[in-house]
């Protein structure tokens, strides 16, 4: 494939090109994918499905979907990846949308995506990508060769045969006394340095930590069969180490990602540590995801540790009753409360949860850190007529840092009572204090329970349909637009039929839709609304999903392309939230 395109470089002329696709007079093929733009190396990338062009998105367009549309067009790679309609817009379908792509696929349509043709993005947003081009062809002709394809093959074969090795590796089990012992290639092991390979005297020991113990007999036993010669899990992060290739399951991902951090390989362990994704909603005692964050802290692994507080955070509500609250560690409760998609009532409802959890841990805490913990608290954002109940509290943050606490108080004062213009200032030096969590109080959000798509026709379009909810909320939680409502709809729909009658294209269901009216205008030059969608399994009180809402619509992902699976398909509820902030 490489070869094609520097001998179409060949061929171009200095005119002005209006597309790119490196086999134009063959017949389109579905999946497909060409550039559109000046040069043959850059441009709009467009990508051919059910007999015609579209475009991509640039939701979720990084640099991982551009190596995979610069490679499947033969290119070497990718420079740089282009979002925002940087070379201007197309036309027809945009076909992709929120791509999530591992970088290795052999073809755009190979990635996560909502599914074809399901967006909510304009042209404004196609994507567009800049290739590497290799050797400069238009000045001495040259091309690049690349028969690398095979190689990790190869190498995995060179590491079966143990040919030539000269290198010993020895993974040890320190509670059953036992050792397996590899003779391996210490100039291919070179380059991953942290092994230090040329400073072990030709032996290198590792030891299975904690963490693996229940998977030891099965690293001691013969598992699998790769190309005709039998594996263990330890013998496949070798491999791995040689062939770059890998099988993980959901059983084997622990050892194999204690494994790849002992070996010192950080790429195994953050593509090993995504799998632990699929593990973090099944456990709703908590217990699982505590031990996963303190793992990837010990492990430095920072895709792991987001992916647990991520889910902790939309679980907030359901942390703080579990037995597990009073457990957890200064350094996850520090990482929860710096975050702004905790899901939680309102922020007194957190500092009263903080004040137990202090409590809980006695002197374990210091006062320093017991401080650090309360200037997270967005006293800014807690209803007034909490704050001024707070004022005469006796709780054990109040006695303990009381100049801080009041300190805060005054400010959440002065926040309800100074007009925006007057505040506008001091943001950008304090901008999280001003930014609302999701707060899920009943003043600010409300709830659709039913997903039923039997409704008799004169039902639904007579206001009978639970799918449809109306409430109004402050325009800010300021006391100075307590007075001042917006009102708000919820709907859900369920099939064409219903979106056909309020005259909404809809391609994937279900599909939900947030409408404010009334006075929303009039503040639009300093207040806008970040609203949430927040989907809830019904019978486990497990939230697995949040998205935000682009032009009042969101279009609910499939399972696939959710960052966590869905646990509840046929059964989770919907709950919208308004989030006020100032501009």
């Amino acid at each position: 494939m490489y070869l094609l395109w520097p001998l179409l470089f060949l061929h171009v002329s200095a005119a002005r090109l209006s597309s790119f696709d490196v086999r134009l007079k063959q017949p389109k093929q579905e999946g497909k994918v060409r550039l559109v733009g000046d040069l043959p190396s850059s441009g709009r990338v467009e990508v051919y499905h059910d007999g015609q062009w579209g475009t991509v998105c640039d939701d979720g367009w990084d640099l991982a979907e551009a190596q995979v549309v610069c490679r499947q067009l033969g290119f070497p790679g990718a420079k740089s990846f282009m979002p925002g309609g940087r070379y201007g817009e197309g036309s027809g379908s945009v076909w992709l949308d929120d791509m999530n792509c591992k970088g290795s696929e052999s073809s755009l349509s190979e990635c996560c995506f909502k599914g074809w043709g399901i967006t909510d993005c304009s042209h404004k947003e196609d994507a567009g990508v800049v290739c590497e081009t290799g050797t400069n062809i238009t000045t001495d002709h040259q091309f690049f060769l690349d028969n690398s394809l095979g190689l990790s093959d190869d190498l995995g074969l060179l590491f079966d045969s143990g040919d030539g090795c000269d290198f010993r590796i020895n993974v040890q089990d320190v509670s059953e006394e036992s050792e397996l012992t590899f003779c391996v290639h210490s100039m291919i092991l070179m380059i991953y340095p942290e092994l230090n390979i040329t400073n072990n005297s030709g032996n290198l020991t590792v030891d299975v930590s904690q963490t693996c113990h229940p998977h030891v007999s099965a690293f001691l036993s013969l598992l699998t069969q790769l190309n005709g010669s039998f594996q263990h899990q330890d013998t496949a992060v070798t491999w791995y180490l040689y062939s770059r290739q890998i099988d993980v399951s959901i059983t084997s991902a622990q050892c194999l990602h204690q494994l790849a951090f002992n070996f010192g390989v950080k790429k195994l362990m953050e593509d090993v540590g995504r799998a632990f994704t699929l593990l973090i909603p099944e456990d709703n005692t908590f217990h699982t995801q505590v031990s996963m964050f303190e793992y990837g802290l010990r492990t430095g692994d920072l895709v792991l540790q987001e992916n647990v507080l991520q889910y902790l955070s939309w679980n907030f509500e359901f942390l703080i009753s579990s037995p597990v609250w009073s457990t957890i560690s200064f350094h996850m409760m520090d990482a929860l409360l710096r975050r702004s998609d905790l899901i939680v009532k309102d922020e007194a409802f957190l500092l009263e949860a903080l004040e137990r959890w202090i409590q809980d841990k006695g002197d374990e805490i210091s006062s320093d850190q017991q401080a650090s913990l309360l200037n997270h608290i967005r006293f800014l954002l807690i209803p007034v007529d909490k704050l001024y109940e707070m004022q005469f509290s006796s709780s054990i943050l109040h006695r303990n840092h009381e100049k801080l606490y009041l300190t805060g108080l005054l400010r959440g004062f002065q926040f309800n009572a100074l007009p925006f213009s007057k505040i506008r200032n001091q943001m950008y030096n304090t901008s999280s204090e001003y930014l609302p969590r999701i707060y899920t109080g009943d003043e600010w959000s409300v709830f659709i329970n039913d997903t039923t798509v039997n409704y008799q026709y004169h039902n639904y379009y007579y206001g009978q349909n639970n799918r449809i909810q109306s409430f109004s909320t402050p325009a800010h939680p300021s006391a100075l637009y307590k007075e001042q409502n917006v009102q708000w709809q919820a709907q859900v729909f369920l099939s064409n039929q219903e979106c056909s009658y309020y005259g909404i294209p809809c391609t994937s269901f279900p599909v939900a839709r947030f409408l404010a009216s009334g006075n929303q205008n009039m503040y639009t030059s300093t207040i806008r609304y970040s609203n949430r969608l927040i989907l809830t399994c019904k019978n486990e009180n497990n939230i697995f999903h949040v998205q935000d809402f682009k032009n009042d619509m969101a279009v609910i992902p499939n399972n696939s392309s959710m960052g966590l699976p869905n646990p509840c398909p046929d059964d989770y509820s919907f709950r919208f939230v308004v989030r006020p902030e100032y501009i």
